[in-house]
């Protein structure tokens, strides 16, 4: 997502770099790639001249503080004007803990609406709630039966009814939810292929019937524009409150997110980063921003990583590896909760200088996938002892696992050079160790 504005921004970046001071020349030049950038990006035009004029007043004029380049100083006012765009701060979701929260999902047809609600389902069960998925798509054929599918592979109940009209379906969902202590209902609605009125009307009566807690619109960010102008004509019919953006990892250029809190003034909860039910996250403005200009966004890289990793087995891992007994074994282990946290692209988005600098096409995402197809090839005891692998060993383990010999001689190379090196680091803290305890006996 936003890899080619992040693309853009970083060559507008290193040409105003070096600058003796931010003049009225030089951030003209700049201000009118940003523009353009923007515009290709698919940013509404309105908010484009509202973020070009707010840049070009705060970066006119301004002295180059001491040790910072008048390209930081662009940085720092593009990236707060940015992340004002798209909302300043992230507004978390506080639902009711003595009563049943009730949140409806809508949108037009083919936008990712009903996987929208089992990923929702699964996000809120991770804090702690009981959700409910309740079907009231009775007009897509599969809607019912793709939402039943997504709740039973999530272990997440789902209330249908096929002989019962919406409205009805709802009404009998809500006190079932009650019966059941269920802490959170999430409503499919039937997408709509445009703004129909008799829809839009079985829409706002839902609303009202459910006495909803939150209404979130799900927009294709793979629309574009449209996308936006959607949002604005389903705004004045249901008075959504969040919006959620789906298929963010797609060839989308990233503009609806930049405009759409703008036009309609609700915020961007969520964005879709896969189709996959974890493949969502809640938008963060500031931290999207620093994406966006190739800052990264360390904050969320550490949130995947607690999400995934599990803190037993690091912590085992952290013994062995301070004895050096790290294994093959170890080393799969690992590489299976990476590959959890999402595509390496994604990843490397997130530290801080390598984002711009690494594009998708560079990443070769089935690297790790033929990592372990080598690895689950060999037996408990080569993965243990990696010593004991022979050629003909070897010419078995590449023909078991579709490689070849050459990639076998790479990663069995790799590991022992990662050995090597917690070998080293291992003795360097030790002696680090050593002097911290010297210090800590000596009195004066």
């Amino acid at each position: 997502m936003f890899d080619e504005l992040a693309g853009r921004f970083d060559s507008i970046f290193k040409k105003i770099k070096g600058r003796g001071k931010l003049t009225e020349e030089n951030v003209s030049e700049a201000m009118r790639e940003v523009k353009r950038a923007l515009l290709e990006a698919d940013v509404n035009f309105r908010v484009v001249k509202s973020f070009v004029a707010s840049v070009r007043e705060k970066a006119l004029g301004k002295e180059v503080l001491d040790s910072v380049t008048p390209g930081q100083q662009f940085i720092k006012i593009v990236h707060d004007e940015l992340a004002e765009l798209m909302g300043g701060s992230a507004q978390p979701i506080r639902f009711h803990t003595n009563r049943l929260n009730v949140v409806i999902v809508a949108g037009l047809q083919g936008s990712g609406k009903t996987t929208a609600c089992a990923k929702l389902a699964l996000h809120f069960r991770k804090q702690g709630h009981r959700p409910l998925l309740i079907a009231c798509d009775t007009y897509r054929p599969a809607a019912i039966d793709q939402l039943e599918s997504l709740g039973k592979s999530l272990s997440i109940p789902v209330y249908a009814d096929r002989t019962k009209a919406p409205v009805d379906i709802c009404k009998a969902a809500l006190k079932h939810a009650r019966v059941e202590d269920n802490s959170l209902a999430i409503i499919d609605t039937a997408g709509r292929l445009h703004i129909d009125e008799d829809m839009m009307t079985e829409l706002k009566q839902l609303c009202k019937l459910a006495d909803t807690d939150e209404i979130f619109f799900v927009a294709d960010a793979m629309t574009g524009q449209d996308a936006v102008n959607v949002a604005t004509e389903f705004y004045k019919e249901i008075s959504f409150t969040r919006v959620i953006l789906t298929k963010m990892d797609g060839d989308s250029r990233g503009g609806a997110a930049l405009s759409i809190l703008n036009v309609t003034g609700i915020p961007v909860q969520f964005i879709g980063t896969s189709e996959k039910p974890d493949g969502i996250e809640p938008f963060h403005p500031e931290r999207m921003a620093s994406r966006i200009l190739g800052m990264g966004d360390i904050v969320s890289l550490v949130e995947k990583a607690q999400e995934t990793f599990d803190t037993e087995k690091s912590a085992r891992l952290e013994k062995k590896i301070r004895k050096n007994a790290f294994t093959l074994q170890d080393f799969l282990d690992q590489l299976a909760q990476i590959k959890k946290m999402g595509p390496l692209s994604d990843l490397l988005a997130m530290i801080p200088g390598v984002g711009n600098q690494v594009k998708e096409e560079d990443i070769d995402n089935g690297a790790l996938g033929k990592i372990e197809a080598v690895i689950n090839s060999m037996t408990l005891q080569e993965r243990t002892k990696p010593n004991i692998i022979d050629g003909s060993r070897k010419r078995r383990i590449a023909a078991g696992s579709g490689t070849t010999v050459q990639d076998v001689n790479r990663l069995l190379k790799q590991f022992d050079q990662m050995r090597s090196m917690m070998k080293r680091m291992n003795k360097i803290a030790g002696k680090r160790g050593q002097k911290a305890a010297m210090r800590n006996l000596t009195p004066y």
